[in-house]
């Protein structure tokens, strides 16, 4: 727990290094912008580093490390797995330039993967990359991504095409639906962004807050179709006890307090950052979705698969509210309220962090492990 924060820290001071808008003086300041492009670049460079680093570096860390190492074996020689084509093509490619079946590879080429979209899209697509990154860190998403590398790969993906629907054209929309099926090769889960993105994306009126409520209602009364629809995506999650299990509302509280949060946040500065900003009320919708979805389908053991797609636009959102709220007074609050809710939110998630189901701590490294042992894939 203390690598992690200790991890949070470093790479969030960094972070406000980062610079998000250039300076608009650059032709006059040439001389001094060059250095703060250099500084910036290195702080950037520094915090994929360290976060590539602790997630190349992890072992048995995350609950499904050891199934990935099984199934990655299985690929490789070529038995029968429910992954998608695209990821088993790239654990072949790398278990065959490795000349072994080096799983270690595998976590490090797509835990780096992962940082660098991320990275990518707080750079390009938020106003505030020091915002953006802090919310990143403190929600969890980070640590979260050592579980299910594949989806959180697609669910990086799915965050970068955002920006392919702000301005909707021929040209954009063939990159968006491009990348979408690209990432579907790594968990075709990514596939419902399609529908779910397109709807977010339309203004809303306020009848369509009364379908969605009603519609919320109504999947509470169909679980058992919606149920049989998910296995047809999931089908490895069938005849499992995750299927048996029974689901409470109160596991969901964390994700539906920072759906609240947000919010409320949105309703408090709808006039300065939502209403005339087509990326923020996509993304303000998208919350809604996202929250709609934890309420309505809290017993859906495949839910949080689902809303992932929609909360994680959140890190993009309370920094573009923060930087379009013009009250220097009403900022520093909303400034306040957002760094004490992020470092409670934090708190609970390291709380939880050992928990079945997620499992990112304790934090174990290969570096102390005998590599002999390690290469022995039957160990799992």
């Amino acid at each position: 727990m203390v690598l992690y924060v200790l991890i949070a820290a470093i790479t969030i001071v960094l972070a406000c290094r980062v610079q998000t808008i250039e300076n608009p003086q650059g032709d006059i300041l040439m001389g001094y912008t060059t250095r703060q492009r250099a500084k910036s670049a290195l702080c950037l460079v520094s915090v994929f580093v360290i976060l590539t680093a602790l997630a190349s570096l992890r072992h048995e860390v995350g609950n499904d490390y050891g199934t990935y190492v099984v199934t990655c074996h299985e690929i490789f020689q070529r038995g029968y797995v429910v992954t998608e084509p695209g990821y088993n093509l790239v654990v072949r490619i790398l278990y065959t330039l490795s000349g072994k079946e080096d799983y270690l590879l595998m976590f490090g080429v797509f835990g780096a993967a992962i940082v660098a979209i991320f990275l990518k899209v707080l750079k390009d697509q938020s106003d505030s990359f020091a915002w953006g990154f802090f919310i990143f860190m403190t929600f969890g998403l980070y640590y979260k991504s050592f579980n299910t590398v594949r989806y959180y790969f697609a669910l990086a993906i799915a965050t970068f095409a955002l920006r392919y629907l702000i301005d909707i054209n021929r040209q954009n929309l063939i990159k968006f639906f491009t990348l979408i099926l690209f990432a579907a090769t790594f968990h075709k889960s990514v596939l419902v962004v399609i529908p779910m993105y397109f709807l977010a994306r339309v203004q809303w009126k306020r009848w369509a807050l009364v379908l969605l409520a009603a519609f919320a209602a109504l999947v509470g009364l169909f679980n058992k179709q919606i149920m049989d629809i998910a296995l047809k995506l999931y089908p490895s999650y069938r005849n499992t006890v995750y299927i048996e299990e029974v689901h409470s509302i109160i596991e969901f509280a964390a994700p539906i307090a920072g759906c609240i949060f947000v919010l409320v946040i949105c309703i408090i500065c709808y006039e300065d950052a939502i209403k005339n900003r087509i990326d923020n009320r996509m993304y303000f919708n998208m919350n809604i979705m996202g929250m709609a979805l934890y309420l309505s389908c809290y017993w859906l053991p495949l839910v949080t698969r689902f809303s992932y797609y929609l909360t994680t636009a959140q890190i993009l959102l309370l920094p573009n509210i923060i930087c379009s709220i013009r009250n220097p007074r009403k900022k520093k609050r909303v400034m306040v309220a957002v760094i004490i809710f992020c470092i409670l939110y934090f708190m609970y998630f390291l709380k939880e962090a050992d928990a079945v189901g997620v499992r990112v701590l304790p934090y174990k490294s290969w570096l102390f492990y005998d590599h002999r042992w390690l290469n022995q894939t039957d160990t799992f």
